[in-house]
């Protein structure tokens, strides 16, 4: 009986054979249970980030044409962004973003108006395929290294800006192509660009880049309260025109803890404005603690204190710096995570010595901050 029907038996062992290798093959493509394919839904978001203030100046004091002094002081908007942010794809992702300035051109009937122009407009590759997460190229007018990822940190540009931007040396929007590397397992992320150098409130003037990079390395990622260390070092090689310098230097560490965020940096420049000016070398520093008066466990509500100082000797061969002090108050509204609200009240004083020929100054002011 075997004998007659072994070619049956041998025809069904190969189909079974056959079918056991096809439900291994199956099994080896299909994807594994729980993955997710990739969203690429079209997506826009609008968001909106809104300063304001009222600001009181004790000094300088202003004289009018009847002579009388006056103590300069008024409600201002000093930002106001409209956010549009999506994505067209997982892969391909877009910011534009207007701001306010004021119009100062002489004979205009827009004169004293705020007006809007483009701070932001960028589009960006997404990496997180081939990369580690938060990975990405983008091409436009787009953020600076430096600038964006100290106000990370600080989160009190609605006061006014990190010291390197407020003295003039960065700008924290230019035009330009970057890509950000992010160090697996948390150590930290690279951020190179080539900009035109101008920065976006200006045209390209000739055919000079600036070369950004930012390099921040966090060496305790998984260590309890040390995990909040960054270190983290900036360079910016630029030129005016050919043969004219303009660099920066600017090593920081910073530290983010629930109980306060603090950072120091140092700041060292190159700056040759024209062939028949001699070159400036200058150096700064600056530090800054943020004090968080609230309960453990609240989403980043509650009372904060501010405290901040930056020194500037704008040229190392003159014994001359510029200093300033802030020191103020913020609460901020509880809120669901996301969108963010504050008030702060606050104290600047600069203090210029006299080789400097600027006169010093004083305020006090009330700022709000808006951001959705």
């Amino acid at each position: 009986m075997l004998t007659r029907h072994s070619g049956w038996v041998r025809t069904l062992v190969a189909a079974g054979v056959l079918a056991a290798a096809a439900r291994t093959a199956s099994a080896q493509v299909t994807p594994a249970a729980g993955a997710v394919a990739p969203d690429d839904t079209p997506a826009s978001r609008v968001g909106v980030t809104i300063f304001t203030d009222y600001t009181y100046q004790a000094e300088p004091t202003t004289k009018q044409a009847d002579g009388h002094i006056v103590h300069p002081n008024s409600f201002n908007v000093g930002r106001a962004y409209i956010n549009v942010t999506g994505n067209l794809s997982h892969l391909l992702a877009y910011r534009i973003t207007p701001d306010i300035t004021r119009e100062s051109g002489t004979g205009s009937s827009l004169a004293g108006s705020l007006t809007f122009r483009l701070k932001y407009a960028y589009g960006q590759l997404i990496l997180d395929d081939w990369l580690p997460r938060g990975s990405w190229v983008r091409l436009g007018m787009q953020q600076t290294p430096w600038v964006d990822f100290m106000e990370g940190v600080y989160r009190y540009r609605f006061q006014g800006t990190i010291f390197e931007d407020r003295e003039g040396f960065l700008s924290s929007s230019d035009f330009g192509l970057s890509g950000r590397l992010v160090i697996p397992h948390g150590y930290g992320d690279v951020h190179v660009g080539v900009y035109n150098g101008d920065t976006y409130t200006r045209a390209e003037a000739n055919d000079q880049k600036a070369l950004q990079v930012r390099a921040t390395l966090k060496p305790f990622p998984m260590m309890g309260t040390i995990k909040g260390l960054r270190l983290t070092a900036f360079y910016d090689d630029d030129k005016v025109a050919a043969g004219l310098p303009r660099k920066r230097f600017v090593g920081a560490a910073t530290f983010e803890h629930k109980y306060f965020n603090a950072a120091a940096d140092i700041l060292n420049t190159t700056d040759r404005s024209a062939t028949t000016a001699a070159q400036v070398k200058g150096q700064g520093w600056s530090a800054w603690v943020i004090p968080k008066f609230r309960a453990v466990g609240e989403n980043h509500s509650g009372f904060e204190g501010l405290l901040r100082f930056d020194d500037l000797k704008p040229n190392k061969s003159v014994d001359a710096h510029r200093k300033r002090t802030i020191a103020g108050l913020a609460y901020w509204f509880p809120l669901q995570r996301g969108p963010s609200a504050a008030l702060l009240a606050d104290f600047e004083r600069v203090k210029n010595d006299a080789a400097l020929n600027r006169a010093n100054e004083k305020r006090y002011s009330l700022h709000a901050l808006v951001n959705f």
